[in-house]
């Protein structure tokens, strides 16, 4: 598939591959045809109402990683990134405890996690967002380092 194919008006696919991870270990995070429509999902239902809610483009830090890239990663065993349900951003100029604020509150999500965020430090952590085509868990948690809690603790 084209990697500037638009999967959403503001989102293309390079961008929600893109991995200097990646790039570094000569991985090919090209996503199978089937994680595609997940990709489009996240888009739609994930990054375009934070960017039209706040009107600052910004960049996807993680979006789909192929299994060898999320073990290079060091990610879950079972990371909704790798069906291209899950995307890892933050919005410049917008604290990350705010932006998962407006998420767990606006949006439909199967898991909305805010990661190693500090409290006094806005521009710490990032947030963890995935959506499942069908019932959404809804499971809102902060993370950090290993303590895992239930909801957003600033």
């Amino acid at each position: 598939m084209e990697p500037n194919i638009k999967l959403s008006p503001h989102f293309t696919l390079r961008e929600l591959v893109r991995s200097g991870k990646a790039i570094a270990l000569g991985i090919d995070n090209t996503p199978p045809d089937d994680v595609i429509n997940s990709l489009i999902i996240v888009c739609c239902r994930i990054l375009e109402p934070v960017r039209g809610h706040f009107q600052r483009p910004f960049s996807v830090n993680s979006g789909y990683r192929c299994p060898e890239l999320n073990q290079a990663l060091r990610g879950s065993k079972t990371s909704q990134h790798m069906l291209g349900q899950a995307v890892d951003f933050e919005v410049p100029g917008v604290a990350n405890y705010d932006l998962a604020m407006w998420m767990s509150t606006n949006l439909i999500y199967d898991q909305l996690i805010l990661e190693n965020y500090k409290s006094g430090d806005p521009g710490s952590g990032w947030v963890h967002c995935s959506i499942i085509s069908g019932k959404n868990r809804m499971q809102l948690l902060t993370i950090n380092g290993n303590r895992k809690s239930e909801g957003l603790i600033a």
